[in-house]
């Protein structure tokens, strides 16, 4: 049971061999705090407290990094004005660490609600504004970065120069993207079209700033993770993962830095995970078709026929294995329920099954476990690792139905596995059932038993559920189209 990983940068499944043996150090790319965090994001984010659950299940001493993008989110070199938080700033007329402050603790209050756990290190940009200068001056002093009016940038032509590869990891041809590069405004500071900044000149308006060797200005976005993983995790370190949008640049320009700073490839393991679509569309603000985390959980939207608790959420993501596209729509997430609700009756019916150690079972416990985490690690393909533990649900119901037997010692083993594999490695939670469906439930059940009545014409019996009901403030009102109650 070799744990096997798919390497984006050798588009190969690989057997995982950690640098310190018994050990992972994981870096993962955090949310960018300048707006409320997407279903998309949450995606990404549960893919990899997924493998960070398995991880330390199968035995890791897990050290787990995720930071936070709290400045310098700049996609466009060329502008310094396209700073997200300088937008967002003007846009809601608030301080840019107030737009920090309330985008962290929204972002925050969704992974707990989803239940993923917290990494071991939650470093911040601004946290880091020293290690990412001292990283500037060294990429400065080794030739792979110039300083050009007050901005820094890295000299990509320059890397390859030195028989190093930008654009290893995307799969992407330097001369192509050059010949595909469109002029930006400021453009002419840069040696390269597709050199990027590793620290840029604020102008007068811009309210994030730090001194720096080259003068008042902010670090670009690429610098911040390469600062920070190398801080906690070394120099090389096994694992660094993120959404595929990531890849290029922000990823292929961290490769870039790591080399050009300390002569070796920074990351042993790249992983990705694939986006989130809703109704077969990309899932866009522009478009419309777009739903935030909360909306799905409380069912405030136009997509879904009724809320879905969290945990129902996270099953239904890891339903998909993480590096394939996920389509998400009400289909989807009412077969993800039915699915949840008979995996979890199987957890309650297995706690009252009586063992039998006189008879042979049918159902191979051992070969079953295998089967289990053959695909755990098999890439953490969750997928498949909950088709089996439906094999297991399968043989729970027979043994309820006494069609099947079990030894005291399988039983302790199943219900010891079950329990591990739902709870502790995909992460779900019972979901206690909501208190006002059953009482609507019951009250649809008495209403029904009162219309009988009433055609029966049993009105003794009719005005009695009614009075009964009233006298528990639960008012009866008959209309054109049925009868109806209100809680008074």
């Amino acid at each position: 049971m070799q744990l096997k990983i798919y390497s984006s940068l050798t588009a190969e499944k690989e057997i995982f061999n950690p640098i310190l043996e018994g050990n992972v150090g994981m870096y993962v790319c955090g949310p960018t705090v300048y707006s409320n965090v997407h279903l998309g994001n949450v995606r990404t984010f549960l893919s990899f407290d997924f493998i960070y659950r398995s991880l330390t299940h199968l035995g890791y001493k897990v050290r787990y990094v995720r930071n936070i993008t709290d400045a310098g989110h700049l996609t466009d070199d060329g502008d310094v004005n396209n700073d997200r938080f300088v937008k967002q700033t003007r846009l809601e007329k608030l301080e840019p660490m107030e737009i920090v402050q309330k985008y962290t603790v929204d972002f925050h209050k969704v992974l707990e609600m989803f239940n993923l756990l917290p990494p071991n290190i939650e470093p911040t940009a601004t946290g880091h504004i020293v290690e990412q200068i001292e990283l500037t001056q060294k990429l400065i002093e080794k030739g792979f970065a110039y300083e050009s009016n007050g901005s820094v940038y890295f000299d990509v032509l320059e890397y390859n120069k030195r028989g190093l590869n930008y654009g290893e990891l995307s799969k992407r041809n330097i001369e192509e993207l050059f010949a595909n590069t469109r002029d930006l405004d400021g453009q002419g500071e840069k040696k390269n079209p597709q050199d990027f900044a590793l620290w840029k000149k604020a102008s007068p308006a811009h309210i994030m700033r730090w001194n720096s060797p080259w003068g008042e200005g902010f670090p670009g976005w690429h610098l911040e993770c390469t600062a920070m993983s190398t801080k906690y995790l070394g120099e090389k370190f096994d694992i660094h993962g993120g959404g595929m949008d990531l890849k290029f640049p922000h990823h292929e320009c961290e490769i870039a830095q790591g080399k050009a700073c300390n002569d070796t490839a920074p990351v042993n393991y790249w992983m990705h995970a694939n986006m989130l679509t809703m109704n077969t569309q990309r899932m866009s603000k522009s478009t419309g078709n777009y739903i935030l985390p909360m909306q799905l959980v409380t069912g405030d939207n136009d997509f879904f026929e009724k809320p879905f608790h969290p945990s129902i959420v996270r099953f239904c993501f890891l339903q998909a294995h993480y590096r394939s596209v996920l389509d998400i729509s009400n289909d989807a997430m009412i077969a993800s329920e039915k699915g949840f609700i008979r995996l979890m009756e199987a957890v309650k019916v297995l706690n009252s099954i009586t063992p039998n150690d006189e008879k042979q079972s049918g159902f191979n416990l051992e070969e079953w476990k295998n089967k289990a985490y053959d695909a755990l690690n098999d890439d953490f393909n969750s997928p498949v690792l909950i088709a089996h533990l439906f094999e297991a649900v399968k043989f729970i119901f027979a043994l309820n139905d006494e069609k099947e037997t079990i030894s005291m010692k399988d039983l302790e083993d199943l219900k010891s596995t079950l329990n591990a594999l739902i709870f502790d490695v995909l992460g779900l939670q019972a979901v206690e059932e909501n208190n006002n469906e059953k009482l609507d439930q019951t009250l649809q059940v008495l209403i029904e038993l009162r219309n009988q009545a009433r055609k029966s014409k049993n009105f003794d019996l009719s005005d009695q559920i009614r009075d009964k009901l009233l006298a528990e403030g639960i008012e009866l009102k008959d209309g054109r189209d049925g009868t109806t109650y209100v809680l008074n």
